[in-house]
């Protein structure tokens, strides 16, 4: 499926010649398992599963022909395992986000969504609102019995909305990131700009462009300089200084001078500079 020609740069160039996995008759098992750990990946959000975390004896359904792959993707969506990782400590808003990423391979088109899958969970329970996403008429049209589910939001196709391709940025972060390893944490990625009927610019994924690709963090607080301590006693700034206008100082028009200044000192000295008539060139930490 196509994405765009800036695949590389937006770092889904997995998902550029992706092919959609499906249980083809005649099958062995072989292509059992590569099914079988394409759900446990595309449901799980990509992340980590322990052999003991496996669902063994749904597992061997499918490998017998006693179940399809749909009902794989509902036995693992229903398992206390994917309660553990991404329902009990989640905003139930982050969860149906989730949900919608793992189970239609697409993120919430507006804030209705949103409400209807909160009042079905609140009234009908939790196996009831997965089900609606599973036995839907668009998982049936894209996915049927024995398609795994893919990240459909980055293609372009029919009856899928322009801020559908934008929003799953905001839910995917790169191949090797796992739904419960991103930076922003549990809170919900979109309810801002579903709430407001708005569409997010495109962040691709860290590794996917020349430098890092910000995020918030979970509990909002922006670094201010990575890799160094947050604690700004005990640093030292160079201070140059230029146009100084006072007797014994030439005028230049270039910097001419460089102090080394602690930061304790460093408001005093800035406003020193100024009742000099000096004009500060730059300040840099040294």
């Amino acid at each position: 499926m196509a994405i765009t020609t800036a695949a590389s740069r937006l770092g889904v160039s997995a998902f550029s010649d992706f092919k959609p996995l499906e249980l083809r008759p005649n099958w062995n098992q072989d292509d059992a398992k590569a099914v079988i750990n394409a759900v446990y990946r595309q449901i799980l959000g990509n992340d980590y599963i322990m052999q003991s975390e496996r669902l063994t004896a749904t597992e061997s359904l499918l490998g017998n022909g006693s179940i399809t792959v749909r009902d794989f993707v509902r036995a693992v969506a229903k398992s206390e395992l994917y309660k553990r990782k991404f329902l009990y400590d989640n905003f139930q808003t982050r969860v149906i986000e989730l949900n919608f990423k793992h189970l239609l391979g697409r993120a919430p088109y507006d804030e209705s969504e949103v409400i209807y899958h909160l009042d079905l969970y609140q009234n009908q329970g939790y196996e009831t609102d997965i089900d609606s996403y599973i036995d839907s008429d668009e998982y049936e049209a894209n996915f049927g019995e024995n398609i795994v589910p893919y990240y459909r939001g980055f293609a372009t196709q029919t009856q899928q909305k322009i801020a559908g391709f934008t929003r799953m940025f905001q839910l995917y972060r790169g191949y090797a990131n796992s739904d419960r390893s991103q930076i922003a944490g549990k809170p919900s990625r979109l309810a801002k700009e579903l709430a407001a009927n708005s569409a997010s610019a495109v962040i691709a994924p860290s590794g996917g462009t020349s430098g890092w690709a910000y995020r918030d963090s979970s509990k909002g607080v922006t670094p201010e300089r990575t890799f160094r301590s947050s604690n700004k006693a005990g640093r030292v700034y160079r201070v140059e200084i230029a146009g100084m206008s006072l007797a014994g100082y030439p005028k230049v028009r270039r910097a001419s001078r460089a102090l080394m200044v602690p930061y304790e000192q460093l408001t005093p000295t800035l406003q020193r500079i100024n009742k000099m008539g000096g004009k500060v060139a730059s300040v840099t930490l040294a």
